[in-house]
């Protein structure tokens, strides 16, 4: 979509923007209408058997964590869920509950990275101890059990918990040639017949990484398995995209905390994904925002500006187009993200980056051959790469009149 009228251009992306954004203020009535319904869900919730075993609190005296710590959590996780203080009591409430909400995760055309993401790589921290509590029927990965004793695993799963699972999918669906090119299991099951078998009785789809969401990197050009992401094999079913290379976790255990205070999905985005986590643009909370302001960019690698941590969308950061939460809740114990580590945003969460953003360390610019009438997302265009050219074309002639003494 090419607009040569700024005008139009800046129209059509504060209306996309808007599709995205969450209302972070829906009145004192939608609140406490909410808050009541939280109260009858988990009251039910706390009347259930309990799925798993292991006791939360417990697993916090084990660890040495402190009561303060978890409370500290809770008013933290409030805020991400973008829920007023008011609901921090509920919060905490679900914990105590949120093993009665079974997960039955699924593997599909992957490199298993959101599995590694949802494992700890060292820790533990509060979510962490949380995802170790949550009831998961099955994972492949995690499981004892192999071969038929797997499959029996799984069915016994999906049929004891039926109506009531979530279930997680990471990877991509093969459908070409009838989805030969990927199949599961004694029966040479394919993908396809696999995740719609799984999906019949479950109470939602979640997606988990930008694999099982858009396609990811396997439906790169020229796509030869004819990989899909979730939501275009499955229909008829509620679904939720976590997207991102790998997903965090926090947005994972945002999702099944939601759903088990509320008993509903989160309020989701045209791309389906919860508004809590991809409602705010990545370049508009930034810790490098000043210096594109003030029109100040890394050129080359290891420059003095790269030592100084200016902006790097000359180094191709994606983070002006890209919706997600990484610089606020962060990777690896919330000690870093990609920016603050010294490389520009890859836009993973944005459908079919690795086609449409072609190579990493450019600026991205239109290119006439790619068609944006097939983009899911209104959001990435030249409208957006217009205006952001406008701006730093602008800063670039204030900044060389300055340095002149013009005004």
């Amino acid at each position: 979509m090419f607009f040569t009228d700024k005008k139009t251009a800046a129209s059509h992306l504060k209306t996309a923007t808007n599709e995205i954004k969450i209302d972070t203020n829906k009145g004192e009535v939608y609140y406490k209408n909410l808050y009541d319904k939280c109260q009858t869900n988990l009251n039910k919730l706390q009347a259930k058997e309990r799925f798993a075993e292991e006791d939360f609190y417990d697993r916090l005296e084990e660890e040495g964590i402190q009561r303060r710590d978890f409370l500290k959590w809770v008013s933290a996780t409030t805020a991400a869920l973008m829920l007023p203080g008011s609901f921090e009591p509920l919060v905490a409430q679900t914990i105590e509950v949120i093993n009665r909400t079974p997960v039955i995760w699924a593997n599909f055309q992957d490199c298993a990275g959101n599995s590694e993401a949802f494992l700890r790589t060292d820790g533990p921290t509060i979510d962490e101890l949380i995802l170790d509590i949550i009831s998961l029927e099955f994972h492949e990965l995690l499981m004892t059990p192999s071969g038929e004793a797997a499959e029996a695993q799984l069915a016994d799963a999906m049929a004891t918990f039926k109506g009531e699972y979530l279930l997680f999918v990471e990877g991509s669906i093969p459908t070409l040639d009838n989805g030969v090119y990927g199949t599961i299991g004694s029966s040479g099951e394919t993908y396809m017949d696999h995740i719609t078998r799984l999906a019949q009785d479950c109470a939602a789809v979640v997606a988990v990484g930008s694999c099982a969401t858009f396609g990811g990197v396997p439906s790169a050009a020229p796509n030869p398995t004819g990989a899909k992401g979730v939501m275009d094999v499955i229909s008829g079913k509620n679904i939720v995209n976590i997207p991102a290379c790998p997903a965090n976790p926090s947005n994972m255990l945002g999702v099944i905390l939601l759903y088990t205070m509320t008993g509903e999905l989160p309020e989701l985005d045209h791309l389906l994904r919860p508004k809590f986590a991809f409602g705010t643009r990545i370049h508009d909370v930034c810790e490098r925002r000043v210096h594109f302001d003030a029109g100040e960019f890394v050129e080359e690698w290891g420059d003095a500006n790269a030592q100084d941590g200016h902006c790097l969308y000359k180094m191709g950061c994606k983070g002006p187009f890209t919706f997600n939460n990484c610089p606020t809740v962060q990777y690896n114990r919330e000690t870093s993200w990609p920016v603050a580590a010294g490389h520009g945003c890859i836009g993973c969460s944005e459908p079919g980056f690795i086609d449409k953003f072609g190579s990493f360390e450019k600026p991205f610019v239109y290119n006439p051959s790619y068609n944006p009438a097939s983009d899911i997302s209104p959001v990435v265009n030249i409208a957006t790469v217009g205006i952001g050219m406008m701006t730093i074309k602008n800063l670039f002639n204030f900044t060389s009149k300055t340095s002149k003494g013009e005004e």
